[in-house]
């Protein structure tokens, strides 16, 4: 898929932008190259690597392309890894991720966002990802074990739930908090039987949901 000029200068910007953030490797990069941001967005945005959240059907957001690019870069993610997804979405973070690691399970409780991104998937190339279509509140446990687990959500507390489904000094990211307020992103641990936890920056994430959508 050929992306018009004006993307291509906008891409190669925010790929110069990029080289400034301490935890973004040429590997990340290379993703972000790869994967049309484009494809992954309503088609009423006309800057595709704007940092605002935009709208998606199901009365979801995607986040914007800096902030999708520091939570994959903040996962630390590398070659052969199995990954765990809570919340697809839009599929873009999917993507990117896809684009590093072995192989993606995502969950998505909205059948209507897991099939669109199941096709976008599709459209470029990437077969790595197994898509889902349930909440994913008590993770895939038949899959595990997982080298990194990512949930676009909030849980009041760290979810243990999924320590026995991460290996040996893997790490989980989430948001930890209240599901109507500011909540602090946090990176997870994975150390013996415990979570160690190191906080990254403020987010507002919607509190995780349970069960899969009845229309939608």
């Amino acid at each position: 898929m050929t992306a018009p000029l004006g993307d291509r200068e906008r891409l190669a910007e925010f790929l110069v932008r990029l080289r400034g953030e301490p935890q973004v490797t040429p590997t990340i990069l290379k993703a972000v190259e790869a994967v049309p941001r484009r494809l992954f967005l309503p088609t009423a945005i006309d800057e595709p690597y704007e940092d605002r959240t935009a709208p998606i059907p199901c009365g979801e957001t995607m986040p914007g392309a800096l902030a999708a690019v520091r939570l994959v870069a903040a996962l630390e993610p590398e070659t052969e890894q199995r990954v765990l997804e809570i919340g697809t979405g839009s599929g873009y973070v999917t993507a990117l991720l896809a684009s590093i690691v072995g192989h993606v399970t995502t969950f998505e409780r909205y059948r209507r966002l897991l099939k669109a991104a199941s096709q976008r998937f599709r459209e470029i190339g990437i077969s790595n990802v197994t898509p889902i279509f349930e909440d994913g509140r008590d993770g895939f446990p038949s899959g595990s074990p997982y080298h990194r687990i990512v949930v676009h959500s909030a849980f009041p507390a760290p979810p243990k739930q999924f320590l026995d489904q991460l290996s040996p000094q893997a790490t989980m990211i989430c948001a930890i908090g209240p599901g109507d307020g500011e909540q602090m992103l946090v990176r997870l641990r994975k150390v013996g039987s415990r979570f160690e936890r190191e906080d990254l920056w403020p987010v507002r994430y919607q509190a995780i949901a349970f069960g899969k959508a009845d229309v939608l």
